[in-house]
């Protein structure tokens, strides 16, 4: 089973709805190491960061953080070690368009 490091997903979100950051591929595994969000506003803002098995609906027991605010001009890294299977979702939300960049690093196995 091949192993490719990569980043995974990156997202600048665009409104105030949950968007897909990354979905793990067909007849694939992921490991997300690590999780940034970058703030690139001059206000404070809010995000939400879910992961969702594929095919599930966005519901509260997907969120890993939910309202957690960040300063303007801010940026906060998150190391996870989550392991997903073919058609999980990683979710971003933000409070204000425009604002939030996000990216995810880990590893595909196909």
């Amino acid at each position: 089973m091949p192993t490719t490091y990569k980043v995974l997903g990156q997202l600048a979100s665009a409104a105030t709805t949950a968007e897909t950051l990354y979905t793990v591929p067909a007849s694939t595994q992921a490991v997300v190491s690590t999780i940034t969000l970058a703030n690139i506003s001059a206000s404070s803002i809010t995000y939400r960061l879910a992961v969702r098995p594929g095919g599930a609906a966005l519901a509260n027991q997907h969120y890993l953080a939910y309202g957690v605010t960040l300063a303007a001009n801010d940026t906060t890294t998150l190391t996870l070690g989550i392991s997903l299977g073919a058609g999980d979702v990683i979710t971003v939300y933000a409070s204000a368009g425009s604002a939030l960049v996000t990216h995810a690093y880990g590893a595909e196995i196909a």
